[in-house]
């Protein structure tokens, strides 16, 4: 069947969403009930005509914006001259430039290099193979409500068992988790762990990587303590342990930098980025130190789409789109600028918990009476918002968090509108 006569016929939510549930699993779990018809920047608009504002970003996938021009002349350009040719039979140029810009720019002293794949699951795993390689160890160490994919051994790094390893056990063995220093966590509790994984489950000299992410995201947006940063670079280097920044949500602007770990002052060995690298299309990358990148042997990394020619010019248009619009400082005051609405919410509603972030990537608890996490009244905020035409996510290990993730080129009337919507919100259901 022809898909724009089928769009036709059955044009509105209801008849695709009855659709959905009949043709797709229900472990694929959607938010929402209505359908994407097209998109500008920071709005979409439904099969129904109807205008959302997103502040989901496609789960922080577009901080360049839905469709933005320079990304989609970049696709369109590439679309003439060829789609797919796999890097590993028959090379691309552009593939190779486009590692010599991000070896530029990311935060890793020395020599860097940079092999790139398609899913952020994947970049982890490629990470933890080289790191494996490398260093002829096989331990992992991850922390404690940390998301680092859906992928088998990637799903055993999360430390966030509903919804994502629920079911899918046994996984595979030496991987420890320990708890996550957080701003205002006890970073001696995560030392002590961490001391008890060494003499408990396997000794340092075992230990390939520690892997973390800078600011966590299915966790709750939880920034990570300067002195954790400092503490676990000091430890891998004690023990011989190779470093991973998981800043697949992180990278590109989001935090005010292009890459988090610019704000901590301490380098990684390997680095992993996805999401917003490459505009809406499917891009992951592996970017380390060069030596712990060539511990692979010529043919133990890669995959067929890996490094997509259509990806890898929309990611040329988007480290471009970054510079000439300045997007890291954009993200710093747009974030400073809800960081700062938020808390004067939270001075009028007492369920509002801590508002936290880094950049613009912001976040806010809800709470109960006693102060505990409460995922119902987070759920009826975001449903009331959704109601009046703007997407928020949930996130955190007990589902009381409320992230935002708005296009970083998101025009500051939409911004202020969007603002002003989730203040209406906020009014429904805590007043």
């Amino acid at each position: 069947m022809n898909a724009m006569n089928d769009l036709k016929t059955d044009h509105t939510n209801a008849a695709w969403h009855q659709r959905r549930l009949d043709a797709t699993p229900r472990g694929v779990g959607v938010m929402g009930d209505f359908f994407i018809d097209h998109a500008k920047n920071a709005e979409l608009w439904d099969i129904e005509g109807r205008r959302f504002i997103d502040f989901a970003g496609g789960i922080a996938v577009l901080n360049t914006g839905h469709v933005h021009p320079k990304v989609q002349a970049a696709i369109a350009a590439q679309l003439q001259r060829f789609t797919h040719s796999c890097y590993q039979v028959v090379p691309y140029a552009e593939y190779v430039s486009l590692a010599e810009r991000i070896n530029a720019i990311v935060p890793i002293e020395g020599k860097a290099k940079t092999a790139f794949f398609s899913t952020g699951a994947e970049a982890i795993e490629n990470a933890i193979k080289i790191a494996r390689s490398s260093t002829g160890r096989s331990g992992v160490i991850a922390f404690g409500g940390a998301f680092h994919g859906r992928s088998l051994f990637a799903v055993s790094l999360t430390g966030k068992v509903q919804p994502y390893k629920a079911g899918f056990g046994p996984f595979p063995p030496e991987i420890y988790h320990v708890p996550f220093p957080a701003e205002g966590a006890s970073l001696d509790e995560t030392k002590r762990a961490m001391d008890h994984v060494f003499k408990c489950d396997i000794e340092p000299s075992r230990v390939a990587a520690i892997v973390f992410e800078p600011v966590q995201g299915e966790g709750g947006f939880n920034p990570i303590q300067k002195d954790a940063v400092l503490w676990l670079r000091a430890l891998c280097d004690q023990h011989g342990i190779l470093l991973i920044a998981d800043e697949v949500q992180t990278g590109f602007a989001r935090t005010g930098r292009m890459f988090a770990m610019e704000h901590y002052g301490v380098s990684p060995d390997l680095m992993t980025m996805a999401k917003s690298m490459a505009g809406g299309t499917t891009l992951s990358a592996v970017s380390g130190k060069a030596a712990i990148m060539d511990g692979p042997a010529p043919g133990g990394l890669g995959g067929t789409y890996a490094g997509n020619p259509l990806a890898i010019a929309a990611s040329h248009a988007v480290l471009d789109v970054m510079a000439e619009e300045k997007l890291p400082e954009r993200a710093q005051r747009l974030g400073d600028q809800l960081v700062a609405h938020l808390r004067a919410a939270k001075a009028k509603y007492p369920r509002i918990g801590e508002v936290r972030g880094l950049g613009a990537m912001v976040a806010c608890e809800f709470v109960d009476a006693a102060g505990a996490p409460d995922a119902d009244t987070t759920k009826q905020v975001q449903a009331a918002a959704l109601k009046r035409g703007l997407l928020l996510l949930t996130c955190g290990v007990y589902g009381n968090v409320i992230r935002y993730l708005f296009p970083l080129t998101i025009e500051d009337s939409v911004f202020a509108e969007a603002l002003g919507v989730l203040d209406a919100a906020m009014a429904e259901t805590l007043a």
